[in-house]
This record gives C-alpha cells, sequence and structure tokens, in this order.
C-alpha cells in the first residue's frame, strides 16, 4: 500500500507543476483515428526507407487468404 500512495502523490506533484507551468495535462484517451493519423507518416517512411512494401504486401495476401478473400 506504500507503493501506491507514493505513485500517487507523484501524480498530484506533476499535475501541480504542469498547471503552474501553465500546460495541459492530458486525461490519457485519444480517439483511435487520430492515434493512426499520428502513425501513419512515420509507418510510411519506415516502409520506404526499409523497403518493407514486400512484407506488407505479404502479409496482406496471407491475411486475405485466411479471411477466404
Amino acid at each position: 500500500m506504500d507503493r501506491t500512495s507514493g505513485r500517487t502523490a507523484l501524480r498530484a506533484q506533476g499535475r501541480k507543476a504542469a498547471a503552474a507551468l501553465g500546460g495541459h495535462q492530458s486525461s490519457g484517451t485519444r480517439h483511435p483515428l487520430v492515434a493512426v493519423a499520428m502513425v501513419l507518416p512515420l509507418a510510411f517512411l519506415l516502409a520506404v526507407v526499409f523497403g518493407g512494401w514486400e512484407a506488407v504486401i505479404t502479409q496482406a495476401s496471407s491475411v486475405a487468404g485466411m479471411l477466404g478473400r
């Protein structure tokens, strides 16, 4: 129980620091489409840089085959 109260105190301290600096602390929830929009450019860049298109196509065709399409 001692560890839990310590973590709670640290969270409260972090919120106070963020409020003092004028920052906004998010509640930790994000719409799934926003998360996808954030990650897709990086995923595209990594696929182009490392040549992962063949792997993506192979995996997609395997999944489609398992689904019967």
